[in-house]
């Protein structure tokens, strides 16, 4: 007996081998085994398949992929102010490849944990920046990294301002402040929040101070197509 795959792994799972052998849609691609490797919480596969090439000989081929669920992100955008508001938290796996201390700004995200993604972000949202907001508008849902991690991305963008901040107090009770920043403690999360102006985030993605790619796609998109792609910088005194 098998944890995840005849008996209940510790998220309750089963059948976690059976995923992708189905699958139809492209007749160059034949799923011929698929080994669970790993699925202490996220799951890693090994899948065995044949592929036809584009001058139509088969080869038999083997990758991994990482299944860590879909995701959402926001953009918390004041185009009034000309501002965006963004977390910053501790990153271990960029922590251990290099970020000089893991503590990476980013747009509000999660997991949807089996949620719908609008309803997956407005919990997000609340959770990480202490913001109630409203039917956020969706921008683009992406595959991250296509290579390995089956993950899609659902973007969205909405605006915020100081009341939404007051609402999310007193009606989000999902809301945990850890050492005055946001975050749910028993996820041992401990997240301050940002705010910037627009242009000042853009020119941190420049000098590599926002390195993480939801952000950037997010701030580019604010700026190219986005709330902000009318709006000229303000001038700053001298």
């Amino acid at each position: 007996m098998t944890a995840g795959l005849d008996t209940p792994d510790r998220r309750g799972r089963t059948g976690l081998d059976r995923h992708g052998r189905d699958l139809t849609g492209n007749p160059r691609v034949r799923v011929r085994d698929v080994d669970v490797l790993s699925c202490d919480w996220y799951v890693l596969r090994r899948t065995t398949f044949d592929y036809q090439h584009s001058d139509g000989h088969w080869s038999r081929e083997q990758r991994e992929t990482y299944d860590r669920g879909d995701g959402a992100t926001v953009l918390l955008h004041n185009t009034g102010r000309r501002t965006v508001l963004l977390t910053r938290q501790f990153r271990l796996p960029a922590y251990v490849n290099g970020h000089p201390d893991g503590m990476l700004i980013e747009a509000a995200a999660g997991l949807l944990d089996g949620d719908a993604p609008e309803e997956a972000i407005r919990r997000e949202a609340a959770e990480e920046t202490g913001h109630v907001i409203g039917a956020p508008e969706p921008v683009f849902t992406v595959y991250m990294s296509p290579g390995s991690v089956t993950e899609r991305l659902h973007f969205y963008a909405a605006p915020y301002d100081p009341v939404t901040a007051v609402t999310a107090v007193t009606a989000v009770t999902a809301v945990t402040a850890v050492n005055d920043g946001y975050g749910v403690a028993e996820e041992g999360e401990d997240i301050a929040t940002l705010e910037l102006p627009f242009d000042e985030a853009l020119a941190m993605i420049r000098s590599g101070d926002i390195a993480d790619a939801k952000t950037i796609m997010l701030l580019q998109w604010a700026a190219l197509d986005g709330p902000f792609r009318h709006s000229a910088p303000v001038a700053r005194p001298y």
